[in-house]
C-alpha cells in the first residue's frame, strides 16, 4: 500500500478573522455563508475534505459575517449559527482552516477577478468547490462559468456541487430559519442533520420558578440567533459536557407578566439539582410541546408544567 501523502498544513484547526491573517499553501477551498452548516453544506464539505486530504492539502472554508443580505438589502436576518459556532461545526466535519471575513459594501463592489486574485495570493488556491447557485463579486458576475475562466488564468480548478434535496425540496438556510421561527424544530433538525441549538450563560431571573418548586435557568442568548416560536419545548440541556433532559419555555410568561416584557429563554433541567448560575448551557430543541398560555392561577400553571415534563420525558 502506498504511503499517505504528507500533510502540508497545521494539524491544529485555525479560525482566521481576516484574509490577510491567512498565508496557506496548496489549498482546496469553498466559499459561502454556510449559516447552519446544514445537510446541503455538508455535501460540499464532504467532497472538499475528501479531495483535499487525499492530496495532502488543507481543506479551507471562507465565510462571511454579517450575512450579505443584511448589508446589501438592509434585511433583518437572524442567524442559525454565530461565526464561532459555525467554525466549530466546520472543524467537526474535517475542515482544517476557517476564514471569517467581514462582509461590507466595499467587499461586494469588488470584481470577481480581483477577489479571486487575492485568494490566490493568500491561499495558494488549487481547487475551488462551490454550491450549485453560487456567485460572487460585483453584480454577482462571478458565477460558475466566470470562475472557471478566472481559474484558467490563475491556475486553479473549479467544480460545482449539486443541490441536496429532502422530500423534493432543496435544503436551504432560509427554509430552516422559517421552520424554526414557526416552531417546527423537528423538521429543521432533519435538514440540519442535528438538533437546532442555542447557547448562553445562565443569568439571574426573578426566582419565581424556584418558589413553585420547578427551578428554571434563564439563558442570555446572542441577539443575532434565531429563536424558536414562543412555547414549550422538549430539549436536551448540555452543561459541563453532560446532557440532561430538559423542558424549555420561550416567551413572555403571560401568567405572571401580562405579556409586556421581552421574550425569555428559560429551561428546567430534569434531575439536576446543582447551582447553574455562571454556567453556560446549550439547549438542543427536540419537539414543540405546546404554545405559550396564560393560566388562571399559579397552581394551574404548575399542573400544566408537570404534564409538560412528563410529555418531554416520553419524547426524550
Amino acid at each position: 500500500m502506498a504511503a499517505p501523502l504528507p500533510l502540508q498544513f497545521s494539524p491544529m484547526p485555525q479560525h482566521y478573522h481576516s484574509l490577510e491573517a491567512a498565508q496557506l499553501s496548496g489549498t482546496w477551498l469553498t466559499i459561502g455563508v454556510f449559516d447552519g452548516v446544514h445537510c446541503g453544506h455538508q455535501e460540499i464539505l464532504r467532497q472538499l475534505t475528501a479531495g483535499a486530504h487525499a492530496n495532502g492539502a488543507p481543506a479551507v472554508v471562507l465565510t462571511f459575517a454579517p450575512h450579505p443580505a443584511i448589508v446589501l438589502a438592509g434585511r433583518e436576518i437572524k442567524s442559525l449559527t454565530t461565526p464561532d459556532e459555525r467554525a466549530k461545526l466546520l472543524f467537526s466535519l474535517g475542515i482544517d482552516e476557517v476564514i471569517t471575513i467581514q462582509f461590507t459594501r466595499e467587499l461586494a463592489s469588488r470584481s470577481a477577478e480581483d477577489f479571486m486574485a487575492d485568494l490566490k495570493r493568500h491561499l495558494d488556491l488549487n481547487n475551488l468547490l462551490i454550491g450549485y447557485d453560487f456567485a460572487l463579486g460585483k453584480d454577482r458576475a462571478g458565477n460558475f462559468e466566470r470562475l472557471k475562466q478566472i481559474g484558467k488564468d490563475l491556475d486553479y480548478d473549479v467544480r460545482a456541487v449539486e443541490a441536496v434535496r429532502l422530500n423534493k425540496a432543496v435544503i436551504s438556510s432560509t427554509l430552516i430559519r422559517q421552520q424554526i421561527t414557526e416552531g417546527a424544530v423537528a423538521l429543521a433538525a432533519n435538514q440540519l442533520g442535528r438538533l437546532y441549538s442555542v447557547t448562553g450563560p445562565v443569568i439571574p431571573g426573578d426566582g419565581r420558578g424556584r418558589t413553585i418548586g420547578i427551578p428554571t435557568a434563564n439563558l442570555d442568548v446572542p441577539t443575532e440567533k434565531v429563536i424558536p416560536l414562543n412555547g414549550v419545548y422538549a430539549c436536551w440541556g448540555l452543561v459541563d459536557g453532560t446532557r440532561h433532559r430538559a423542558v424549555a419555555n420561550l416567551g413572555v410568561r403571560p401568567t405572571f407578566t401580562g405579556g409586556d416584557v421581552l421574550p425569555r429563554v428559560e429551561a428546567h433541567l430534569l434531575d439536576y439539582s446543582s447551582d447553574l448560575y455562571g454556567k453556560t448551557i446549550t439547549l438542543e430543541f427536540v419537539e414543540r410541546l405546546r404554545g405559550e398560555q396564560k393560566f388562571a392561577s399559579a397552581e394551574a400553571l404548575v399542573a400544566q408544567i408537570r404534564a409538560d415534563i412528563q410529555q418531554a420525558k416520553e419524547y426524550l
